[in-house]
């Protein structure tokens, strides 16, 4: 009996158990000590596990499990709603017990638990409904009508601004601020019993700055958890991504504005943002290494080709690669003055194509499952966004879903994330002349000003 088909039998233990005992009776408990056993067992080879119940099927990632053909709490599962299930590997046996009571919930009445701890846990076991497209049978987490993020995150860009504001004219970082939207933005992403992307779509130009900065963040934050680093990594990852542009306070406005191509020369502005992002964050606070590391490299591809230019060759931080992965997405997303929005698909077939090239293959793979798993919302900032007016209620959308998640990659060794600084980003050189940020390719290629500076 395999690893899969030992949990699922002993989920269909503890889900009887919990039909028939009150929490805290004997039976009860010992079922959910046999299914905590065995789910340890099964995280063991695969840290994050899912299940998807069609009817009659039963799938662990994407396989049929032969075994439990006609399972009667698959159908009963899938009747209820619980067409899929997801499990992080930092789930606890309190976790398991909280996933029991509230699929018993929804398979006795109906009914979603709303209780205020299970609210305002952190749901590291995920169940929703799931829906059949296409002739493949794929399968796509859908984004319940009335299940929207509670975050308008309208005090988080206020506090960015600002943040960018007493950088710009002090040149200090406020760091308590910056760690605190940071936090903000986690709450945001696990308010709900699925994970939630809360992106912000611009309405006015000028606010780019300001919204890519905390789009980055999230998508850094929730792209370190899909391929499994800690809790503390995540967060160092969502601060390195709040602050990669940090360099940009020193852009001419109008440059960062400007609806035409830029000039040689303010190319040329532009492309110091990387170092003096690095130089403003590391004289804050030198304990910030990865922050700068990665505000020194996002612009340096996969192949050693961007900017600014290494003296000697070497590979840039695993931080560095996975943020510039979410920069890239997220600049390709959004209305710039000299090109439309990219539809979510179109920008993930980009990423893929230059996969292996500009971006790591792992991470592409690993975003591309991400986006097409997770719930993905744009909130659409009011035009006053950003300034001391407050904005109005934003408005909700879901992207596209157009696929199932791939098994994440191997998560990669997170030792040095902390202490590795790369001597070029303690005192970085000045910046070289750039090369092209893409390279030229087939139909689904960005023009050459489509690209994030």
């Amino acid at each position: 009996m395999s690893d899969p088909v030992r949990f699922l039998t002993s989920l269909g233990q503890a889900l009887s158990a919990a039909a028939l005992y009150r929490e805290g009776h004997p039976a009860r408990e010992k079922a959910l000590d046999q299914a905590w056993v065995q789910l340890e067992a099964l995280q063991k080879l695969d840290p994050s596990p899912n299940f998807s119940f069609l009817e009659d099927e039963v799938l662990y990632r994407q396989q049929a499990l032969r075994d439990f053909k006609a399972w009667d709490w698959a159908r009963r599962l899938t009747r209820a709603g619980v067409q899929r299930v997801e499990f992080d590997r930092e789930a606890t046996r309190e976790d398991l017990s909280r996933f029991l009571s509230g699929v018993h919930k929804k398979v006795s009445t109906g009914q979603d638990d709303t209780s205020e701890a299970r609210q305002l846990h952190r749901p590291s076991i995920r169940f929703g409904a799931v829906s059949l497209r296409g002739v493949t049978a794929d399968l796509v987490v859908e984004t319940a009508t009335t299940e929207m993020a509670p975050y308008t995150l309208e005090d988080e860009i206020e506090t960015i601004a600002w943040i960018h504001g007493e950088v710009q004219s002090t040149e200090q970082l406020p760091l308590a601020e910056a760690n605190a939207v940071v936090r903000s933005l986690s709450l945001a992403m696990h308010s709900q019993s699925r994970m939630l992307l809360p992106l912000l779509q611009i309405k006015r130009y000028d606010q780019y700055t300001t919204t890519h900065a905390t789009n980055v963040s999230v998508l850094s934050m929730a792209l370190a958890e899909f391929v499994g680093l800690s809790p503390k990594d995540v967060r160092e990852f969502g601060v390195a991504g709040l602050l990669h542009d940090l360099g940009k306070v020193r852009v001419p406005h109008e440059i960062l504005v400007k609806a035409g191509a830029l000039t040689e020369q303010e190319l040329a502005v532009l492309r110091k943002h990387p170092v003096d992002g690095a130089r403003l964050i590391l004289a804050r606070e030198k304990n910030l290494d990865l922050a700068a590391t990665v505000a020194y490299e996002h612009h340096i591809l996969l192949n050693g080709h961007g900017y600014p230019r290494f003296r000697y060759a070497r590979d840039t931080h695993y931080a560095s690669r996975l943020v510039h992965v979410c920069d890239v997405y997220d600049a390709l997303c959004t209305v710039r003055p000299y090109r439309d929005a990219w539809e979510t698909e179109q920008a993930l077939a980009y990423l893929e194509e230059r996969s292996g090239v500009d971006f790591e293959a792992d991470l592409v793979q690993a975003f591309s499952g991400m986006m097409r798993l997770w719930t993905n919302q744009r909130l659409i900032m009011a035009e006053d966004a950003g300034r001391p007016a407050r904005p109005s209620e934003p408005v909700f959308y879901s992207g596209p879903a157009d696929g199932a998640a791939p098994p994440p990659p191997p998560p990669p060794p997170v030792t040095a994330i902390a202490t590795t600084t790369p001597t070029t980003t303690a005192s970085p050189p000045a910046p070289a002349a750039a090369d092209a940020v893409t390279a030229e390719t087939p139909a689904v290629s960005p023009p050459p000003d489509a690209s994030p500076a």
